[in-house]
């Protein structure tokens, strides 16, 4: 299979690279930490590259670039840690919003390919376990909304939700609606996560939603938007890692003990080896998951969990071995090194843990097992 990126491709990737070494270094994200977790002016720079407009159609003023152009953005945005929701406003609401109405699509889809609207999943609740078939939001006849939404990504800077929620009642099937953050009955509690990102417990009170997807395609729609969301922080996982990896080859050539660089040690030679094989396993994976994205639901929900499984076995070996091989300075705040390992370490537990994605592969396999027995 050729992995060969196209011209256009290799020059979206090097134009997002330059806006991230210019405009987003260490200290300017140190700023965004300190400042709350989240900047504006950040996002008004991502979209006068055009990355807001990335996935949106071109009849909606988008640019309709497919998972293949989202994951090499995500590689290079994982590489300078930008905390922004990309994925969650660029990638993910475009998918959800292009199975809604021609209305609702005309009404949001030029605001999010503009940059000026900052549209958000929430579907996460805190008995679910990322299971996506529990869901205690329910939505009335006339499409009012309550319950309790947790983890939604910068909830409380975005200007709409995609709700999950029960139609009708607690037996009822799972549809989408959008809220908007300033309708009547929405009360948001923004805090900051682990690597200094933005997120927000979303409470809904007979708050009045727009229907975007019915119970009939919402679960399938759901579990298309999740995927997409994990495929791109697979990539953005891989650009993290790579960044990391090379930062700790760096100090490994120039810390020196008894008159020499400590990366000519046998010993430490042979673990950056074995992160560097975490590393590639990961892309492989991070590939694989992209290139699935238009398949069968079936094939695609595998293909991701399994995915899942990999990043989040190389997540941890890459960010424990990179941080241990730099000593006592790899977990100083004011040494990147730590800010890439807690980045790594939050995305592991996002959108499910290793552990619940190998038991979504382990049921995917039984259940294909059964079908050939």
């Amino acid at each position: 299979m050729d992995f060969d990126f196209t011209d256009d491709q290799i020059s979206l990737r090097d134009a997002v690279q330059r806006y991230v070494e210019k405009d987003y270094g260490f200290e300017h994200r140190r700023g965004i930490v300190r400042a709350g977790g989240f900047s504006r002016e950040t996002w008004n720079g991502l979209a006068g590259l055009g990355l807001t407009a990335l996935a949106v159609p071109e009849a909606h003023g988008g640019l309709g670039f497919g998972p293949v152009e989202a994951m090499v953005v995500m590689e290079e945005l994982g590489r300078g840690l930008v905390m922004e929701p990309y994925a969650q406003g660029a990638l993910v609401a475009p998918a959800v919003l292009a199975r809604a109405s021609e209305a609702a699509q005309a009404e949001w889809l030029p605001r999010i390919a503009s940059g000026d609207a900052l549209v958000v999943l929430a579907h996460q609740e805190r008995r679910a376990r990322y299971r996506l078939d529990v869901c205690d939001t329910l939505a009335s006849a006339d499409h009012r909304l309550s319950g309790l939404k947790s983890v939604v990504p910068a909830g409380d800077q975005a200007d709409a939700f995609i709700v999950a929620a029960r139609a009708g009642g607690a037996d009822a099937g799972v549809a989408l609606y959008l809220v908007a953050k300033d309708a009547p009955g929405v009360t948001l509690r923004g805090y900051a996560l682990h690597d200094g990102s933005r997120a927000a417990e979303l409470t809904l009170k007979d708050a009045p939603a727009t229907l975007l997807v019915g119970p009939d395609r919402g679960p399938a729609t759901l579990a298309l938007a999740v995927d997409i969301a994990i495929a791109a922080q697979a990539a953005e996982a891989v650009g993290v890692m790579d960044r990391y990896v090379a930062l700790t080859a760096d100090y490994l050539n120039t810390r020196k003990q008894f008159g020499v660089a400590i990366a000519s040690f046998q010993a430490l030679r042979h673990r950056i080896a074995d992160v560097k094989m975490q590393l590639e396993l990961a892309r492989s994976m991070s590939y694989f998951a992209t290139l699935k994205l238009g398949e069968s639901d079936e094939a695609r929900r595998r293909a991701v969990s399994q995915a899942k499984v990999q990043l989040g076995q190389s997540m941890r070996f890459v960010g424990q071995q990179c941080t241990q091989l730099h000593g006592g300075i790899g977990v100083t705040d004011e040494y990147i090194g730590s800010h890439y390992f807690k980045r790594l370490t939050v995305m592991e537990m996002q959108y499910g843990d290793s552990m619940h994605h190998l038991g979504e592969v382990s049921s995917r396999m039984a259940d294909t097992a059964g079908v050939f027995a």
